[in-house]
């Protein structure tokens, strides 16, 4: 879902009080959906933004409804984003000898 890999996961488990999975007897992990969320702010606090652990955790504490906030804001732009790329590619297919006599890119 986020393209990290397990050990990531397990650390920021550690690192974040908030991501608490529930395990079986095997030790198999099962996520909430609260959990995916807190994941969700992590991974755009340190992977997109660039904080460091203890500058997520910290953000976290002090502006969690500020910080959710933006990151929907931030999700949802680049859903607008990947839609309107999208269309452009459409247009481009329907004549592509137009954005020649037209010099559009």
């Amino acid at each position: 879902m986020f393209d990290i890999n397990e050990s990531t996961l397990r650390f920021w488990e550690k690192e974040f009080e908030m991501i608490r999975p529930e395990k079986n007897a095997k030790g198999v992990r099962f996520y909430k959906q609260k959990d995916i969320d807190v994941i969700r702010l992590v991974y755009h606090l340190v992977k997109e933004r660039g904080m460091t652990l203890a500058g997520a955790r910290q953000k976290l504490k002090d502006n969690k409804d500020t910080t959710v906030r933006q990151e929907e804001i931030v999700d949802k732009l680049k859903q607008i984003k990947k839609e309107l790329l999208s269309l452009k590619e459409a247009f481009d297919a329907l004549d592509p000898a137009d954005d020649v006599s037209h010099g559009s890119k």
